[in-house]
Formats: C-alpha cells, sequence, structure tokens
C-alpha cells in the first residue's frame, strides 16, 4: 500500500507538472512590453501574442524596431532567424547604441548573400562617434535554417559578443591605455532590415534580386538583464549582487577563452588589428595592447 500511494503521488505530480506547461510557455514576456516597431510603414509586425516579431525589406522599404528601455550595461540576448535563399544586398542589423554626435555603439550586422554561400557576421564597436574597429566571421552553421541566440556582454570590464552562448569577440576597457570605452552613455538596443547592396555583399558587387522580395527575418526570446537608464538613475543601483553577476565579471574564463580562440581561429575572415594596408600610419592603438595582452 506504501508503495502504491507513493507511485500514486509522483503520478498525480507529474501530471500536474505536464498541466502547468502550456500556462507557463503562455506566460513568456511579450515583446510588447520590451520593444516598439518604429518604422517600416507595417513592414515590421509583431505576431503570435507578443511572441513573434518579423522585419521585412521590399524595394520601397526596410523595417525597425527598438527596445523600450535604455540601459547603461547589461547582457542581453535575442533569438533571429535570418532572411533565408538570395539574400544578397541586405544587412540585418542588431545593436546597442546611444543618442547624439559622440555616440558609443556595439554592433551586429549580418550580411546577406547569394542562395549557398555563408553570411556574413560583422561586428565593429564605437566609442565617441569613431569606430573602424571591424571584426567579421563566417558562422558554423545555417543562420536561416532556425533561430539562433545573439548576445551582447557590456559591463565595465568588457564587451563580448555571443553566438548561441560561444563568444566571437571580445573587447576590453583599456582606459588605462587611452583607448575610448564605452561607459558613460545609455545605450537603446535597435533592430532593422534595410537595402545595402551599395556594400554589403562582395564590397557591392552582387546588387539585391527585388524578385526575390520581400526579405523577411525573425526574431523571438528578447531578454535584457540590464541597468535599466531612467531618469540620470539606473536600476543597479537598487538590485543586489546575485542578480547582477554579470556587471562584475572581469574576463572571460578559460573555457569561454579557448572557445574564444576557436571561433577567431577557424572562422574569422577579417580582424582591422591586422590590416596594415588600411593602416599605413601603425595599428589602432587598442591592437597594440590587445597584442601585448
Amino acid at each position: 500500500m506504501v508503495v502504491f500511494s507513493c507511485v500514486k503521488t509522483m503520478v498525480v505530480l507529474v501530471l500536474a507538472f505536464l498541466i502547468s506547461v502550456p500556462s507557463m510557455v503562455a506566460s513568456a514576456v511579450s515583446l510588447y512590453q520590451d520593444v516598439d516597431v518604429t518604422w517600416g510603414d507595417g513592414r515590421g509586425k509583431i505576431l503570435n501574442n507578443g511572441q513573434l516579431l518579423t522585419l521585412s525589406l521590399d524595394r520601397a522599404s526596410g523595417s525597425g524596431f527598438q527596445s523600450k528601455n535604455q540601459y547603461l550595461y547589461g547582457k542581453i540576448d535575442m533569438q533571429i532567424k535570418l532572411v533565408p535563399g538570395n539574400s544578397a544586398g541586405t544587412v540585418t542589423a542588431f545593436y546597442l547604441r546611444s543618442e547624439g554626435s559622440s555616440w558609443d555603439e556595439i554592433d551586429f550586422e549580418f550580411l546577406g548573400n547569394l542562395s549557398g554561400d555563408p553570411y556574413i557576421v560583422h561586428t565593429n564597436v564605437y566609442t565617441q562617434g569613431k569606430g573602424n574597429r571591424e571584426q567579421q566571421f563566417y558562422l558554423w552553421f545555417d543562420p536561416t535554417a532556425d533561430f539562433h541566440t545573439y548576445s551582447f556582454l557590456w559591463n565595465p570590464a568588457h564587451v563580448v559578443f555571443y553566438v548561441d552562448g560561444r563568444p566571437i569577440r571580445e573587447f576590453k576597457n583599456l582606459e588605462g591605455a587611452g583607448i575610448e570605452y564605452p561607459k558613460k552613455q545609455p545605450m537603446r538596443l535597435y533592430s532593422s532590415l534595410w537595402n545595402a547592396d551599395d556594400w554589403a555583399t562582395r564590397g557591392g558587387l552582387v546588387k539585391t534580386d527585388w524578385s526575390e522580395a520581400p526579405f523577411t527575418a525573425s526574431f523571438r526570446n528578447f531578454r535584457a538583464n540590464g541597468c535599466v537608464w531612467s531618469n540620470g538613475v539606473s536600476s543597479c543601483n537598487s538590485s543586489t549582487s546575485s542578480e547582477k553577476a554579470w556587471l562584475y565579471s572581469q574576463q572571460l574564463d578559460s573555457t569561454n577563452q579557448k572557445k574564444l580562440k576557436w571561433v577567431q581561429k577557424n572562422y574569422m575572415i577579417y580582424d582591422y588589428c591586422t590590416d596594415l594596408k588600411r593602416f599605413p600610419q601603425g595599428l589602432p592603438l587598442e591592437c597594440t595592447v590587445r597584442t601585448k595582452s
């Protein structure tokens, strides 16, 4: 009788859990709460009760959205499925940016390509309106076949770009060596799908095939564990240390350093810090410091 009672209790608990799962999924945070579609005249849409967002591009216009909140540091994730098929000439941008003429910015830009050719992941970091810090990568999967998670970690010590939790790039705070770092200006998350066939695919050699339009990229599962900036006050001033462990991360651990090196060895296709033709008077200072560190 005791055994039967235990089994019966376990069955009840399992059934209760299974019944609760749909409600757990249904209660996921809605994109309506986190972002606004800001341009595109209807080409950007929030669907499925706020669980999916799509951006489209045709000959007349692209589209875009932005986060409702601004952040001064954060760990931000979003799942994206990129434009499938012949996406040459298109760019899907996913980035953080501050306001003003001396802005800070942290960029993912996904450069479309001819069917069967790999996407190029273009990354950049701007400080005080100055960029020119491009690194580019291929991916180790087809980013159009399914959703993958693209993330920024931005804190006082470093900026890290992640793909499916794997770091692909790190930009360290090297202010001690006289290098600007984005730390004073709150940034908002933006995303857009637009036509850039003057430069995006093979330097502009391959143009957008408008017979393939509309081009569509899909987004879901936006997560922002960040310091929300409002009226000059950071939400992190009142949060506990356990809620913001990411804020105190000083460097990648040994496991993630190995993952970073694997990506950069096997999938990096451009690094501004090795482009001597572009910088004949000498590489940017952070490149020299990075090599020594």
